[in-house]
């Protein structure tokens, strides 16, 4: 008998747990199922034949113990009318043997259907089943009773019973040449074969072996598992072709990846020399600011002192001190180039911002207090309408040297403007999912120079260069504003005169 193909199942690499079996033959073996549904086809048949068989055979007992029923109360029948009484009768009845029974009585008692002893006649001879289920005859008497004979065919039954063993025996032979059959020269050749084949192919792909992967159209049958075989020998034709496939798909990927990345690094060459090239330039515009902020206070500064050295060479009875106006001068020079110095380190110190969650209105008034120290803002009308609540995650002290900055510009601007005044407003909006807060200050001057609006947030872009403005406050602000992730814009109002600068800060940690 063949080997199970399951048997080499030990060489397989481990898979993972199969899913839950479902029904009585799903977590059985190939062979084990085969046998089962063998077995239960043969017990079913059996079953089968015994069913169809069973009432013919005992329709041909009952035949053969009515006949013979028939001619032991014929017999009788013919005693009767020899004139023998009953007594005698019934010991010659026993005498005819112990498979013969002979009973008087009513249809109730004989067990004689009730349809049999309505249609009885006297003298005529009826078939009936008696109550032992053994085959009768009984004829009715002249007296309303009814006479009963009633045989047992033992030959007939005993040869039902062999019947029942030789059909038995026959389907367990028909079972074991069936079941041997299929096992020698079906099952090996048609089932486990072609099992077996593809599970070498299995441990083939598992193991890497490509050439032994697919099985080979010699050992695929014309069958349902044909089909699979070829199905799966396409699969893994197919696969290895997308292999390949993703492999050359890989290596011009490579090839494409190498080229950007060479392409990257020249362009960042090229954006580190643009930078290089734009600081250079910056610097330069830079220092052409600085200069020329530089040369006019100095311009002074040379004229007094010169005049202050031709005093100290003439006689000192003409020589003449500087007045009260020109000592005035030369101290205001003196503080523009400290400002100016302070403003350069201002501009050029880098400080990470200490950020927390922070108010802005009193922020707002508080760097109104400030401007009003240094300037002449008591023709300026500034309206704070901030929200109370309304706070940004931020630096209080830089944002509020911000806020110094723009409204020292507001109040610098509005400088012989009639009802002279500064709105400062607040909102809050969600954009690209987070929550911003921003501040307008907006003013009634004459506005921004449209030429100068583009630049107007780099050094020196101001064309407001007196003894009040440095032309680095825009710049260190749009600094400090950039240094807290927010943004600084200006703009010239579309509602009139006027400039609006907008303050947009993060209103939380990022």
């Amino acid at each position: 008998m063949a080997d199970e193909p399951a048997g080499a199942r030990e060489d397989l690499p481990p898979r993972s747990a199969p899913a839950e079996a479902r029904g009585l033959l799903a977590g059985m073996r190939i062979r084990k199922k085969l046998i089962v549904l063998h077995t239960v086809f043969s017990l079913v048949l059996a079953g089968i034949l015994w069913l169809a068989l069973q009432p013919a055979v005992r329709q041909v007992v009952l035949r053969a113990e009515e006949h013979e029923s028939r001619l032991a109360l014929a017999a009788l029948l013919a005693a009767m009318d020899a004139g023998i009484e009953q007594p005698p009768m019934r010991r010659f009845a026993e005498r005819l043997g112990p498979d013969v029974t002979i009973r008087w009585g009513t249809a109730e008692q004989l067990g004689i259907p009730p349809e049999i002893a309505a249609g009885a006649k006297p003298r005529e001879v009826a078939a009936h089943t008696d109550a032992q289920g053994r085959g009768a005859a009984a004829v009715a008497l002249a007296d309303g009773g009814f006479v009963s004979v009633s045989a047992m065919q033992d030959t007939a039954r005993a040869a039902v019973v062999r019947l029942y063993a030789l059909m038995t025996v026959a389907l367990l032979a028909v079972y074991a040449l069936v079941a041997a059959a299929l096992e020698i020269f079906v099952l090996p050749r048609h089932v486990y074969e072609p099992i077996r084949a593809i599970l070498a192919a299995d441990r083939a792909v598992a193991e890497g072996r490509r050439n032994e992967e697919t099985v080979p159209d010699s050992a695929i049958p014309a069958d349902e598992l044909g089909e699979i075989m070829r199905s799966r020998n396409a699969s893994i034709a197919a696969l290895r072709r997308n292999e390949l496939d993703l492999a050359d798909a890989l290596a011009r990927l490579e090839d494409v990846a190498m080229d950007l990345k060479r392409k990257n690094h020249l362009l960042e060459m090229a954006r580190q020399n643009l930078a290089d090239a734009d600081r250079l330039a910056s610097l330069g515009m830079m220092s052409a600011g600085v200069a020329h902020e530089l040369n006019t206070p100095l311009a002074v500064l040379k004229g007094l002192v010169e005049k202050l050295n031709a005093d100290a060479e003439a006689p000192s009875a003409e020589r003449r001190s500087l007045s009260a106006t020109e000592a005035a001068l030369m101290l205001r020079v003196l503080g523009r180039l400290e400002r100016l110095s302070e403003s350069l380190l201002d501009f050029a110190r880098v400080r990470p911002p200490s950020s927390r969650q922070t108010c802005l209105r009193p922020l707002v008034d508080e760097a109104w207090t400030l401007v009003s120290l240094d300037r002449n803002a008591a023709n300026v009308r500034i309206a704070n309408n901030l929200d109370p609540v309304l706070s940004a995650w931020c630096d209080g002290d830089r944002t509020v040297q911000v806020l110094v900055n723009l409204l020292r510009n507001a109040t610098d601007a509005l400088d012989g403007t009639p009802d002279a005044r500064i709105e400062v407003g607040g909102a809050d909006s969600i954009r690209d999912g987070r929550r911003w807060v921003s501040i307008t200050i907006a003013d009634n001057g004459p506005g921004i120079d449209a030429a100068v609006l583009p630049r107007l947030f780099q050094p020196f872009a101001s064309t407001r260069l007196d003894s009040r403005g440095t032309g680095l406050g825009l710049a260190v602000s749009e600094g400090i504003v950039r240094e807290h992730g927010g943004v600084l814009l200006a703009r010239n109002r579309t509602d009139g005169r006027g400039a609006v600068f907008e303050i947009m800060l993060p209103a939380e940690p990022a």
